[in-house]
């Protein structure tokens, strides 16, 4: 009977079969020990000598690192470990005999280990980070259609942006002109509320900007989200529900991934609604305080975040930051337009900003002079102003980095190796 690993402790006592690869094995003259793993988990094959014929013993002594295997035996549980299992092997065969293996259990560089990124993924701890994006992917989708939105597919090509087109990727779109590769759904959703009342997108997205720190990516995974009748209060719950819903779910669903990848769970379960929430400029004199030079007129950087959230248990909103210096589409605050009805959502640990959004302008006139204050060009705009003219709402939303969010669950210092293969700046490979 074929299993998956995952599976091994509803068959103890049975005979079964796994097919995986050899991560680790090692052999005493008697006995050997495989140490499997299949995708879904790993587990140990012991291996006695008595139980085979010389010839086939004599096929221990091939066995390489990442050597593929179909193996056959009876499951026991662990006698010291619980809920550990072990399958007593009766039978072995070898698929291919891998040759020797480049990543070892010595020290590799950063360098070394994304040129072989290909092959790096196969390791414990990058398995284990891609099945926590697995189970945060699969939890947006949950939250989202719990929560009465549709998934709707944005375009990756546009021809504008939402804000600029100074850090986005140009290319020549046929007979057409210029078009870009998209930063953001964002626009393109609000066109969507109109019909469908909630949305999100979830996708590929593309900013060229020269960044080389360690929460930038120039191909990363954003989830965007837009809702009419949603007010920039009510925006705000909906993302601390989200992210509250996310952790527990990845709490509950990836134990073992965050146990192997020795994360800290006790930080993670008391990321619970309702955040904490400053405004921009009491935001500013706390961090002149702690010794950052930030003035009122700035927005955050990364070391302002960090210093922000450096003592806190869960994630803070940022709210209502200088209009002047965020996007086009945001609504002013009624009670004081110097600022934005905005907000950005910063993890604690030092992870920074993991969501921005706002509450979006309604009104036609408004929008059309912010367009022009901005010097975009009109024409292009022109049918996102349309939303505006026939039946326009408030509404808000906001926008989600997936590898910023896996980084902090996961307690992963660099965001490359939050994605299967990273783009960077300096690196399309492999």
């Amino acid at each position: 009977m074929n299993i998956q690993i995952k599976e091994s402790k509803n068959y103890v006592g049975k005979t079964v079969t796994i097919r995986g690869w050899l991560y680790n094995f090692r052999s005493s003259g008697k006995i050997a020990f495989f140490q499997l793993r299949d995708g879904s988990g790993y587990i140990q094959g012991i291996v006695l000598k008595n139980s085979f014929t010389e010839e086939k013993w004599a096929d221990i002594d091939k066995l390489t690192l990442e050597t593929s295997m179909i193996v056959t035996g009876e499951i026991s549980k662990h006698p010291k470990q619980e809920n550990v299992y072990e399958l007593q092997v009766s039978d072995f065969e070898i698929l291919q005999i891998s040759e020797e293996y480049p990543i070892g259990k010595k020290e590799h560089g950063p360098a070394f280990l994304l040129d072989n990124r290909h092959l790096w993924l196969r390791s414990g701890r990058q398995a284990s980070i891609q099945k926590v994006r697995d189970c945060l992917i699969r939890g947006i989708y949950e939250f989202f259609h719990q929560n009465g939105y549709f998934k709707f597919d944005s375009p990756i090509l546009t021809p504008n942006a939402c804000e600029g087109t100074t850090t986005l990727f140009e290319i020549d779109y046929f007979d057409l002109g210029k078009a870009y590769l998209s930063q953001s759904g964002q626009l393109y959703l609000e066109a969507a509320i109109f019909s469908l009342g909630r949305v999100f997108d979830f996708g590929p997205v593309f900013r060229a900007e020269k960044s080389k720190t360690r929460r930038h990516l120039t191909e990363f995974w954003m989830m965007d989200a837009e809702a009419a009748f949603v007010e920039h209060k009510e925006n705000l719950e909906i993302q601390e529900n989200m992210i509250s819903f996310l952790v527990k779910k990845v709490l509950d669903e990836c134990h073992d991934e965050l146990v192997l990848l020795e994360r800290d769970i006790t930080k993670l379960e008391t990321v619970k609604a309702p955040f904490y929430r400053i405004d921009h400029k009491d935001a500013v004199d706390k961090l002149r305080k702690l010794g950052s030079e930030i003035t009122y007129e700035s927005d955050l950087g990364a070391e302002d975040e960090t210093l922000l959230a450096q003592d806190l248990d869960k994630p803070i909103f940022v709210e209502k930051y200088p209009a002047e210096i965020k996007a086009f589409y945001m609504r002013r605050d009624p009670e004081n337009p110097k600022y934005a009805l905005c907000a950005d959502m910063i993890a604690p640990e030092g992870y920074g900003e993991v969501i921005g959004g706002s509450e979006r302008e309604a009104d036609y006139n408004v929008l059309l002079d912010r367009i022009k204050e901005h010097n975009l060009p009109l024409k292009e705009f022109q049918w996102y102003l349309d939303l505006r003219k026939y039946g326009s709402v408030p509404h808000s939303g906001f926008g989600l980095g997936l590898e910023r969010l896996v980084g902090w669950i996961c307690g992963t210092p660099h965001v490359r190796e939050t994605i299967p293969f990273p783009r960077m700046i300096t690196r399309i490979t492999p």
